[in-house]
């Protein structure tokens, strides 16, 4: 029996938004302003679509990118934490659930060496096609109101919580580690003894402070972290080392 330990990409695993950090491969590292006022609240993926297309057609090629997309750096205690996650594989599956794109992840954990410490990435796919252009898809379609329409994190967890029950993997607890208003949803599936690690001071933590507030049901604890440190502080607590 094991912990499931999920994790957000963006402003969790790195400090900063890989979405909004590939910009400054963009001629004077800024968007036209009709591009940045495409955007439509809820369509992120189909926004970002736009942005891969326009730094494709400005010349920006896939080494640019990934160079830029490797540069980002991870959020302090992190590294310490997937090699502390590493050397306790035995007690803990680990996977990523985040609104980014399978590209720049896929980037990311290559670069630092991190592939074995996740066993599964849910994010919505992405390829360079024949034109040398990054295109990205929404992850799936689901009928959940309060997430964007590429991607209800809730249900991604429901349903690999689903299919390790049904090859007789069952987690003794999840510790959910995040930070943003997308990572509302899948905390409020958490039960009992499971716990949400809310990134100090960003939207999630505000969030589930508001809701303690209004005294709304909360059957998971809450752990707020601000360093990888913090994170391994409670792992080591949770594992009795």
């Amino acid at each position: 029996m094991k912990i499931l330990l999920v994790f957000d990409f963006d402003n969790t695993i790195i400090d900063d938004n890989s979405d909004t950090w590939i910009v400054r491969c963009a001629p004077n590292k800024k968007l036209p302003t009709e591009l940045s006022d495409s955007y439509q609240k809820g369509f992120w993926t189909e926004f970002m679509g736009r942005v891969f297309k326009y730094l494709g057609d400005k010349g920006v090629r896939e080494h640019e990118m990934k160079r830029a997309v490797i540069s980002m750096p991870f959020t302090p205690g992190m590294v310490e934490l997937f090699n502390f996650i590493r050397r306790n594989k035995d007690k803990f599956d680990c996977i990523i659930i985040s609104d980014s794109n399978s590209v720049f992840i896929d980037w990311v954990l290559e670069a630092a060496g991190f592939h074995d410490v996740f066993d599964k990435v849910f994010t919505n796919p992405a390829a360079f096609n024949s034109n040398g252009h990054l295109t990205v898809e929404n992850y799936h379609t689901h009928s959940c109101n309060r997430c964007p329409k590429n991607l209800c994190k809730k249900a991604v967890l429901i349903e690999f919580l689903d299919k390790q029950l049904q090859q007789g993997v069952n987690y003794t607890q999840i510790v959910y580690i995040g930070d943003g208003g997308n990572d509302v949803c899948p905390v409020t599936f958490l039960k009992n003894d499971d716990v949400a690690m809310p990134r100090k001071e960003y939207t999630l933590q505000k969030t589930l402070s508001r809701m303690s507030k209004n005294l709304e049901p909360m059957e998971y604890s809450v752990v707020v972290w601000s360093s990888g440190v913090d994170i391994i502080s409670h792992l080591q607590f949770l594992i009795k080392e």
